[in-house]
């Protein structure tokens, strides 16, 4: 907003920024922070050598260390004071230490995109397959879609789906609207939820207030054998079998 739509960006090769696995048969060869910025005609360079990786890390030297005692020194702890006090800093920093670019031609375009528009390029993307009941898991949530003219021809096809950094979430198919309804499946706590200790009391109450609800339902704890059951035969062990050995190896005179 401040500044435009730069021509590029110089990355490192980290799984944000590119598909490390380029030979995968799904997905569409591009993350999702790569997709955004294709629909920006913004190019992402990826760093080929250790050189070229410690550029793309000089400035953190400045963000992990120099910026960290400053705001200790101003006595800032929450990031609405840190992100006021930013300006200032770079400000400050720069008037330091930056140094003019041999080329000083400004390389950034004009946005032109309607705020909408950046709204929807700037956020979550992803596609769902429609079942026959107009259903389809997302994040561990199963959305129904509403029954409606539009919605009745789309068992076996792809919606598209927009999670806002809102956290508003949407379903189009053609970029139309589609009403729906959630149905949440984690509604019960696991029994291996990791729990920080000072939400401990919350979460055991609603632990308890879902157990109040309904007992869980019961599952298999690994293989089960088959139990001996007495069949009440007697077994005289080896004489037996030895004895039953012997009359079937005898010779119709009685000689054995």
């Amino acid at each position: 907003l401040k500044h435009g739509r730069p021509v590029a960006f110089y990355s490192d090769k980290h799984t944000v920024f590119r598909v490390a696995n380029q030979g995968a048969t799904s997905g569409h060869g591009e993350t999702q922070f790569g997709r955004a910025l294709n629909a920006l005609n913004i190019e992402i360079l990826c760093a080929n050598s250790s050189q070229a990786k410690g550029r793309v890390e000089r400035a953190n030297r400045t963000l992990q260390d120099r910026l960290v005692k400053e705001l200790r020194l101003a006595g800032i702890s929450d990031i609405v004071a840190a992100n006021a006090f930013l300006p200032g800093f770079m400000a400050r920093h720069n008037a330091r230490f930056a140094k003019l670019p041999h080329h000083p031609d400004n390389r950034h375009r004009a946005l032109n995109v309607e705020p909408d528009r950046l709204r929807e390029i700037l956020c979550l993307r992803d596609e769902r397959y429609v079942g026959q009941q107009l259903a389809f898991s997302y994040d561990r949530k199963r959305i129904i879609l509403e029954e409606t003219e539009l919605s009745r021809g789309l068992p076996g096809k792809y919606v598209d789906s927009y999670e806002f950094a809102d956290g508003r979430l949407e379903f189009r198919w053609k970029g139309v609207p589609l009403p729906f309804r959630v149905f949440d499946k984690d509604q019960r706590v696991t029994h291996t939820v990791i729990t920080e200790n000072k939400h401990l009391s919350a979460v055991l109450e609603h632990i308890k207030a879902e157990q109040d609800k309904a007992q869980p339902k019961p599952r298999r704890a690994g293989k089960q054998r088959t139990k001996y059951q007495p069949t009440g035969r007697r077994n005289d062990g080896w004489n037996l079998k030895l004895a039953r050995k012997s009359k079937s190896s005898a010779v119709p005179d009685g000689r054995q």
